[in-house]
């Protein structure tokens, strides 16, 4: 393995915060912002749309905090309604707007609703200025927003409990592989957080499926079925709901009859199932109040060149050019991936990924972090398209071949050995290292 990473990995950064002293308590806080642009906006998620500007709002869309702190560690995850995670520049604009707040760790995520803006425009010839102004202007605003919530969350902490569950439910399938008999990754986790007098702060539930529900010739803003999903959780515990999509680049929503068909009535659906395990983790043992934080990047070559002309132009036809050109850009020679691992006492890894990883990169998790609770965050502060599994890439088709698919073979792979690496090193778990 260590051969076929040194093939596809051309550079490595890391940063790592040491766990708070066990000992004391969790604090964490809850914030939420509306992200519904005000104007009409070329639409992200479905090529086929082009830079055909938006039609109103179906449901609102809404980026949730939660922040928590163990000791002097403090870290935010963040679930939004829109189809990707910020950008690089705009992360790098959070972190600095952030900065004297010291956090560890932020995981910003999108949920993966193909009925939220494109934010990759920018202010600059050919990539925005004069055609698509309002579009510009919402990607200028989106981190100060997204900044000002996360602020609002941690000037909110309060003492809390955490605990988790997770159950698996047969409510996705896998929209990619022609093997039989295809694989899923059925797993439903929630992590709620509790106040000292037992009411819930927060839930948090991650779950892998494409929101992809609502018809692509509707050209209105929703939140898809993790909105349904949210409300049916919230008129139940009396406490908000965070979305956290998982490692859902091939899973796509399995209603599992006529009734449950639309993403109203499936996000009820999965809603049900997150508050049966909610009752679970109500039961369980609280988690030891420490937090560790690795964050690291790691350099990969591509399988396709964006930068030749030729390339661009087909891009620039099955999306927009000046969607392209910003992308196209920040891919150009090669993609930093930066994925960010959270470890939660000594139960819950969260491994906030900037793409769209296939579903058995967390099946496989499971099998090798001896850990309870490790969860893949998909779609998470970035986005550099598909990460499938090497057996998938072999197969080819939507997602998997160099079009969707341009980083280097094993990138995920390589990706989630170096967080399962960190989560060990957290623990402790490599002793002798120096």
């Amino acid at each position: 393995m260590r051969i076929q990473i040194s093939l596809a990995v051309f550079g490595f950064l890391v940063s790592f915060a040491t766990a708070a002293e066990p000992g004391g308590a969790f604090r964490a806080g809850f914030a939420a912002c509306d992200v519904t642009p005000d104007a009409p906006v070329p639409m992200w998620g479905y090529g086929a749309r082009h830079d055909v500007l938006s039609q109103g709002v179906h449901d609102r869309l809404s980026a949730r905090v939660v922040v928590v702190e163990a000791g002097e560690m403090r870290t935010a995850i963040v679930g939004m309604d829109l189809g990707r995670g910020p950008t690089t520049a705009m992360m790098a604009e959070i972190r600095r707007t952030l900065a004297p707040r010291r956090f560890a760790g932020i995981l910003i995520g999108g949920s993966h609703t193909h009925h939220g803006p494109v934010i990759e425009l920018t202010d600059a010839p050919g990539r925005g200025r004069g055609k698509f102004d309002a579009a510009v202007a919402y990607a200028r605003d989106l981190p100060a927003k997204l900044a000002a919530a996360i602020a609002e969350a941690d000037d909110r902490l309060e003492p809390v409990q955490i605990r988790a569950a997770a159950k698996d439910v047969s409510l996705n399938r896998n929209r990619h592989s022609k093997r039989s008999p295809q694989s899923t990754d059925p797993r439903l986790t929630v992590i709620r957080l509790d106040r000292p007098d037992g009411s819930p702060l927060a839930l948090l539930v991650n779950f892998a499926a494409h929101p992809v529900m609502r018809s692509p010739e509707l050209l209105e803003f929703s939140a898809d079925y993790p909105g349904a999903m949210r409300a049916t959780i919230e008129a139940d515990l009396k406490a908000p709901a965070v979305f956290l999509q998982g490692a859902g680049g091939d899973m796509s929503p399995n209603p599992p009859d006529e009734a449950s068909k639309g993403p109203d009535e499936f996000g009820r659906l999965l809603g049900l199932a997150a508050l049966e395990a909610a009752r679970s983790a109500k039961e369980a043992d609280p988690i030891r109040p420490t937090i560790a934080v690795a964050v690291e990047s790691q350099r990969f070559g591509l399988r396709l060149d964006l930068a030749n002309p030729i390339n661009r132009v087909l891009y620039g036809r099955a999306f927009f050019p000046e969607l392209v050109e910003n992308v196209s850009a920040e891919f150009d020679g090669g993609m930093t991936l930066e994925s960010t691992t959270v470890l939660l006492g000594d139960s819950i890894g969260l491994i906030g990924l900037p793409g769209e990883p296939f579903h058995a990169h967390a099946t496989r998790l499971r099998e090798r972090a001896d850990l309870p609770f490790p969860l893949i965050l998909g779609y998470c502060n970035g986005h550099f398209l598909y990460l499938p599994t090497i057996e998938a890439a072999s197969e080819g088709g939507y997602g998997a071949d160099p079009r969707m698919s341009p980083i280097a073979l094993g990138a995920g792979e390589a990706l989630l050995d170096q967080a399962l690496i960190a989560l060990y090193r957290m623990r402790g778990k490599f002793p002798g290292e120096r």
